[in-house]
């Protein structure tokens, strides 16, 4: 059968070995015991032998890992002539494989979902809306596409019909569908509804968002080595105990076979096993969750965080700002300034600039293209339109230009962006940005969780930092932020491991600096995404204490598993020791003990966390006085 076929092709090992175990059985029942001995014997050798080159290498770099046991099991095993136990070590540690990577793929379900469902094809449509089938790579910026119904949006996209209803499950986890109308944008990777829509590109496949998921979950799916790091810590206290307890049952019985009999329960597969498949259960159920987890190292971090830092604006603020007021001084009209600014603003990456150029167009405002523009992160935008040196942004980069702006009268929550036209200070526009809704809550669940040091930056003034701190019930702030001093503050935390959680650019550094960095990454925030180890791909702040909970939770699963296996082989190696259980026997009680296991470590692919039993943070009535984002 084709999949015996593709089973033996991955497996070559385990299938020797029961092809070999199979022929030892024939020729013991046909009369010829020696050629079982010798069939057993040579092929335990053989995978003994390979066992023992892996470990001494190990050695030699200084890790002391849990096959030490094995081969010695191995050895010990033939030495005393139980042949039979050494073919069924040998199947535990082969079939062990084949048993990992069963469970690590039920566990990988939903991260390599993602992987395979990515957008393949794409329906261009021509001058005359004739049809043409082309691969998604193949689709450029500014392509005009027809979406079918149940279809993949294949590349970032604007809606150019009136209406579309898409499913952005795969993408965000959030089950429900969204409804857009024309001019919004569509996300690579998520589903069209019910009826056909025209929609037109706005990135290439390779710089959509649903490629930039695909890298993150390969870059989580591959890494492993931190698992190992957990189960390795048992390997050299089990391994002590379990060479104590046989060789005190060979010095107490005078049976060297009671050494071996010992040493062939003490087999250490579910500590390699266990915790490997928990960890990949864990990051199963977050990306389930909309929360890309690279690796498990990185659960290990979030279950241990004891720290939480914020950066405001985008992350508990909605980083959607609104212009409230415009204030012209020095003979310019707010139409004036707000044009000229927004024109300039145009050439900006900052969440701001967005805000002003939205309100010049609601106010009829056309923008000016520049004939020469440069961006100071953090402070500013320069730009010459109509021949006008244009400069929007801090106040204490205006003054460098036009030494006489003063500070506009602000109410709590809200933030100027001043503005300057050739060296003449102009006026300030004024924004606000709402809180998040669930902020407070989530950082409730945080504390509970145990992050109770909570710590906000950003680059805002300190009036609307000690605001927005107030409101929230966060315990520290640091203001006036540049990128390099949310470095300098993340590193200074004394209570870790510390877990900062930002979104934008201007965040990739402190997230790369932090123990565990989370990106708010829903908004395609590329760079921070990045520089993170944990990705919220749906825009909700409360993701972050769910991370932290499955953190947690798959932490305890994995130590669990690895418990639950050394209590059992502890009493099996106590029994074992009195003679009552033969070497074979207790071989095939190992291998039991293999599956309890495993069985109990893919318990963290779906726990009660997810259901109503644990909700996420609700709404809370903190909307008033908002807080601002800062450059």
């Amino acid at each position: 059968m084709l999949w015996i076929r593709r089973a033996v092709r991955r497996y070559p090992l385990v299938a020797v070995t029961l092809v070999i175990g199979l022929a030892a059985a024939g020729a013991a029942l046909g009369g010829a015991p020696e050629v079982a001995r010798w069939l057993c014997t040579g092929w335990a050798i053989v995978v003994g032998t390979m066992q023992a080159v892996s470990m001494v290498r190990d050695l030699l770099r200084g890790h002391w890992g849990l096959d030490v046991l094995a081969v010695t099991a191995i050895v010990a095993t033939l030495l005393v002539g139980e042949y039979v136990a050494s073919l069924i070590i040998v199947l535990m540690l082969t079939g062990g494989e084949a048993l990992e990577d069963y469970a690590a793929g039920r566990a990988r379900r939903e991260l390599t979902a993602l992987l395979e469902r990515a957008p393949r094809l794409a329906h261009r449509l021509g001058p005359d809306d004739e049809l043409e089938d082309i691969p998604a790579s193949e689709v450029r910026v500014g392509d005009e596409l027809l979406l079918r119904p149940a279809e993949i949006v294949p590349v970032d996209a604007e809606l150019r019909s009136e209406h579309a209803v898409v499913d952005e499950s795969s993408l965000t986890g959030e089950s429900l569908p969204v409804e857009l109308a024309a001019g919004d944008r569509l996300l690579s990777g998520s589903v069209n509804a019910e009826r056909a829509v025209r929609i037109r590109a706005v990135a290439t496949a390779a710089d959509s968002q649903y490629q930039s998921i695909v890298r993150l979950v390969e870059e989580a799916a591959e890494s492993r080595a931190p698992v190992v790091r957990l189960a390795d810590r048992y390997a050299v206290p089990f391994t002590l105990v379990a060479l104590v307890i046989a060789g005190a049952a060979w010095a107490l019985s005078g049976d060297p076979a009671r050494f071996a009999e010992v040493l062939v329960v003490a087999t250490p597969c579910p500590l390699l096993i266990a915790a490997p498949v928990a960890f990949m259960g864990g990051m199963s159920r977050a990306a389930r969750n909309g929360i890309i987890v690279k690796g498990g190292g990185v659960l290990e971090q979030l279950a241990d965080a004891r720290t939480v830092v914020f950066d405001k604006t985008g992350t508990l603020t909605t980083g959607t700002p609104s212009v409230d007021d415009v204030r012209a001084v020095g003979g310019f009209t707010p139409g004036m300034v707000l044009q000229l600014a927004a024109s300039a603003e145009q050439y900006s990456s900052h969440v701001l600039a967005a805000s002003v150029m939205h309100a010049a167009r609601d106010r009829g405002l056309a923008l000016r293209e520049a004939s020469a523009a440069s961006e100071h992160a953090t402070a500013g935008v320069l730009a010459t339109i109509d021949g006008r040196a244009v400069a929007v942004g801090k106040l204490s980069f205006i003054r460098e230009l036009a030494p006489e702006a003063t500070a506009t009268e602000l109410e709590s929550g809200e933030l100027a962006i001043y503005v300057a036209l050739d060296g003449r200070f102009a006026g300030a526009i004024v924004a606000r940005d709402s809180i998040r809704p669930n902020a407070a809550a989530t950082i409730g669940a945080l504390a509970s969780l145990g992050l109770r040091d909570s710590i906000m930056l950003t680059g805002d003034a300190w009036p609307t930092a000690r605001h927005v701190a107030a409101e929230l019930g966060i315990g520290e702030v640091q203001a006036e932020c540049l990128p390099a001093d949310k470095v300098d503050a993340v590193r200074a935390v004394e209570r870790r491991p510390v877990m900062m959680v930002g979104d934008g650019v201007n965040d990739a550094p402190v997230l790369a600096a932090a123990d565990v960095g989370v990106a708010m990454g829903a908004k395609g925030a590329t760079a921070a995404s990045e520089s993170a180890d944990v990705v919220i791909m749906l825009d909700d702040i409360s993701r972050v204490a769910r991370a932290v909970r499955i953190g947690r939770d798959t932490k305890r699963i994995a130590l669990q598993s690895i418990w639950l296996g050394i209590v059992i082989s502890l009493a099996l190696m106590l029994v074992a020791a009195s003679g009552a259980i033969p070497a074979t026997a207790g071989a095939l009680a190992q291998e039991a003990v293999d599956l309890v296991t495993i069985l109990w470590a893919l318990r963290a692919i779906a726990r009660r966390a997810d259901a109503a039993a644990h909700r996420e943070p609700r709404a809370t009535p903190i909307e008033r006085g908002g807080a601002v984002p800062a450059r």
